[in-house]
């Protein structure tokens, strides 16, 4: 129960930290998909960079255990594919959706329904899917350290470096 809370609690304040930097909003959905304002992506690595540096100093700690997914090359591409129609058609993705109806845009629930939809049809094709999509590709439960046969610090510096340089090149280019 305690994680749910903890859960709750958390997803509420990246809800509030989404709004706060006005990326539910549609000019700034439409400016990323044009790659004329990169306010989301600053947003969504900033978020990707941190959270790194606290579940892999908390696994290094002991205090938690990582449950790594399987790499399938196939259910990926084709998943990439779909969120980003979806994306391109609506104008929001799932979590900017849902921060959109937050604040009172009824367009954003055609999204949500589609979601919803999407998971149905999902929920019914898996048997079909379980045995060609997802055995293509195959990799298994793997991460960029384990390929790399390194330490997961000097992949979460790389990153954190080339994030800096990233931002710092979005500020100077005014996007």
């Amino acid at each position: 129960m305690k994680l749910i809370v903890i859960g709750f609690i958390t997803g509420l304040l990246f809800g509030f930290l989404l709004q706060k930097a006005r990326v539910v909003r549609y000019d700034k959905q439409l400016g990323a998909l044009r790659l004329m304002d990169m306010t989301i992506i600053k947003f969504m690595f900033s978020t990707v960079l941190v959270s790194m540096v606290g579940v892999y100093l908390l696994y290094d700690l002991g205090q938690v255990d990582l449950s790594i997914k399987t790499t399938i090359m196939g259910a990926n591409i084709i998943g990439a594919i779909l969120f980003g129609l979806g994306w391109g058609m609506l104008g929001y993705c799932p979590g900017t959706s849902l921060g959109a109806l937050g604040e009172g845009r009824l367009d954003a629930l055609w999204g949500i329904l589609g979601m919803i939809a999407g998971a149905a049809v999902f929920a019914e094709a898996y048997p079909v899917l379980k045995n060609t999509v997802y055995a293509w590709g195959d990799y298994g439960k793997i991460t960029l350290p384990q390929v790399m046969n390194i330490n997961h610090w000097p992949i979460i510096l790389a990153f954190i470096v080339i994030g800096l340089v990233l931002f710092f090149w979005f500020e100077k280019k005014g996007l």
